[in-house]
């Protein structure tokens, strides 16, 4: 077996990122722990701009998904110009291309959803009719559903640009990854930490992914020492649910797994965009077998209702 320290002098490594101020904190964080590991090797960065950035007019499940964000990242590796690319793994679609293999999930940071506003506490301190933003149909649904009262609106930009739009008074709250404000430094924004129970995440927030070539077998075992198999485990079990319930950018779904001891913990929920609907469903099961968790829990979803939801929503 080949080690990683045997790559260690590997001359370059290119490393495909978004140009948002989040996405190139996460390839820089990535750069500097693999110039640790690999001193001789030179580590460089590719921003780029993907048609999810550019697009900001329009909601993200009218214009294709998150796998927007994902495309022309792919296309850099697959052209040779970069060797690997960093994702938030919420947004990497649950089924890759041909070709592609996610080569490491890093440790995950906050995997929880927070409430961010200038004058309120929380949703319940609201006033009836506060407008609420959020990019996402599963925050979107959730929110309508604990809390008809309220109105909520698209939220599209980076990070910063959702701040601004909410200081402008564009909103009276937002609703973000708590995992994006804490790594930009803006944890001091957070109102409050919104618990699983509140807001359900979405598999895999909160976790970074590498992606390469499936082909590339130097870059997958340099990879390895960045792999923590503990938020393997979660993730996959979290993706395996996704994708036995088709899905997507255009769903309301969250999943959220939690390793207790030798078990994994999985959540789910599938709603109706409008919150009128929800199914709620959880399995305690083996964390060897991440991925049938993830499909044992989906046929329970759709025991309970889910099926009648997703083929309302044409999924």
């Amino acid at each position: 077996m080949i080690s990683a320290a045997q790559y260690s002098s590997c001359p370059a490594i290119v490393i495909a990122s978004r140009e948002s101020a989040l996405a190139m904190w996460q390839a820089r964080n990535i750069q500097t722990r693999l110039a640790e590991l690999y001193p001789q090797s030179k580590m460089t960065i590719l921003g780029m701009t993907t048609q999810g950035d550019r697009i900001l007019d329009r909601a993200l499940d009218k214009i294709g998904g998150k796998g927007l964000f994902v495309k022309e990242l792919e296309d850099a590796l697959a052209s040779g110009r970069a060797d690997i690319a960093v994702h938030s793994m919420k947004d990497v679609p649950m089924v890759l291309p041909p070709g592609f293999a996610i080569a490491a999930i890093t440790e995950r940071a906050d995997s929880r959803d927070a409430f961010v506003s200038n004058q309120f506490a929380n949703f319940a301190a609201l006033p009836d009719g506060s407008c609420v933003g959020t990019s996402s149909l599963r925050r979107e649904s959730q929110i309508r559903a604990q809390f008809p009262r309220l109105i909520v609106e698209p939220l599209r930009g980076n990070v910063l640009t959702r701040l601004k739009k909410l200081d402008d008074g564009q909103y009276a709250a937002i609703v973000l990854a708590a995992a994006g404000l804490q790594r930009l430094g803006l944890a001091g924004r957070i109102t409050a930490i919104l618990t699983p129970e509140e807001s359900l995440p979405a598999p895999g927030q909160g976790a970074l992914g590498i992606e390469c070539l499936a082909g590339r077998a130097d870059i997958i075992i340099m990879m390895r020492a960045l792999h923590d198999g503990p938020t393997d485990a979660c993730v996959r079990a979290e993706r395996a649910l996704s994708r036995a319930l088709a899905g997507n950018c255009q769903l309301p779904l969250g999943a959220y797994a939690q390793l207790e001891g030798d078990r994994l913990r999985l959540r789910g929920l599938v709603a109706t965009k409008d919150g009128t609907q929800v199914v709620r469903a959880e399995l305690t099961a083996d964390a060897r077998d991440p991925e049938r968790l993830g499909i044992e829990l989906a046929a329970r979803l759709r025991a309970q209702g889910a099926t009648e939801i997703l083929a309302a929503l044409g999924a």
